[in-house]
């Protein structure tokens, strides 16, 4: 498979995407866990079928300590016992967050009381930043058909 599109070719696209991955050092700079911006990662990752980011961040989560049984068990948290109270309302929010045209009402305000259960003003600000993030990124990637395997952990750091 051959990518469409390559982003370090094309100047608008070159552009766009160093603005992203700039974007994303506010949530690096947070207080919120690398884990659980990685979970979310990768559960929006699932949902929009992004390939390349599924391999991305799987890869980056293993490389900063997160088991296989996690990662593994990502696509059906809900039944897994290996997620945290907290890493579970990510979750949720990863799944509404990114349904949106799904969900009537997008993120529900039950899911907002439980998510500031467990984090703070700037834990919340950089959760939703990820999950606009990954989400743009998701869009980019399955649009150009980026291909996925060949990421290596660190690359874009």
């Amino acid at each position: 498979m051959e990518a469409r599109l390559n982003y370090f070719e094309n100047p608008v696209a070159t552009k766009f995407v160093k603005g992203l991955i700039g974007a994303g050092r506010a949530v690096a700079n947070s207080s919120l866990p690398e884990s659980t911006v990685l979970l979310v990662e990768i559960r929006a990752s699932q949902i929009n079928g992004c390939g390349y980011c599924v391999d991305m961040h799987t890869k980056d989560a293993a490389a900063a300590g997160e088991t296989d049984i996690r990662l593994h068990l990502v696509a059906a948290w809900r039944e897994a016992t290996v997620f945290t109270e907290a890493e579970r309302a990510a979750l949720e929010l990863a799944e509404q967050g990114t349904r949106i045209a799904d969900a009537a009402g997008g993120v529900s305000d039950e899911l907002w009381a439980t998510l500031r259960k467990h984090y703070d003003d700037e834990q919340l600000a950089a959760l939703v930043c990820t999950l606009a993030a990954i989400n743009a990124f998701n869009r980019l990637n399955v649009i150009t058909q980026q291909p996925a395997g060949d990421y290596v952990p660190g690359q874009w750091s």
